[in-house]
């Protein structure tokens, strides 16, 4: 197995505020040990993703259903020849649910640390919602309220207002 040359890796450098960890992207010679820390069934989910989502598995797929059509009068529409296909899609499609959840579960985590990035470095956000993600359905609910009322009665103007205090205080 050919390691690549390059690997990312992160690193922490310190603490700020008792609970704000920077990060600092690094460069590895070498990628053996993070080849084999990553799970079997995530780098198969990744490879089935890439080759499902090609345009040639679509068209194999309708070969697939053309070949099994045409084959019916061959074998005299029977309960097999119908079974084939049944039991085929139930297969795949089974098997289809794990992947593709693994590879959702995977964007959404990729999409939080994104978002959670922006809340942090945007003066304008508040820091409470890093995680919320994590709350239990009762605080999501209380924090929706919250801002659907504090939208109804703030105003573009009175959080730019709010934005400017900060930068004055500071």
């Amino acid at each position: 197995m050919e390691l690549n040359s390059t690997c990312p890796r992160f690193t922490a450098d310190g603490q700020i505020n008792g609970w704000m960890i920077v990060l600092r992207h690094t460069k590895l010679t070498t990628c053996g040990d993070e080849a084999q820390a990553t799970p079997l069934f995530a780098r198969f989910a990744r490879w089935v993703e890439r080759q499902v989502g090609r345009s040639s598995t679509f068209v194999l797929a309708i070969a697939v259903v053309v070949v099994w059509a045409v084959s019916g009068p061959i074998f005299g529409w029977s309960d097999t020849w119908q079974l084939v296909i049944n039991t085929g899609t139930t297969i795949v499609t089974f098997l289809m649910v794990f992947v593709i959840q693994n590879t959702q579960s995977r964007d959404t985590q990729a999409m939080q640390l994104k978002l959670d990035e922006l809340i942090r470095v945007n003066h304008m956000a508040r820091n409470s919602m890093i995680n919320l993600e994590e709350m239990s359905e009762i605080d999501v609910e209380r924090m929706k309220t919250a801002f659907a009322a504090l939208a109804s009665i703030e105003g573009p103007v009175s959080r730019s207002a709010e934005v400017a205090g900060r930068a004055s205080a500071a």
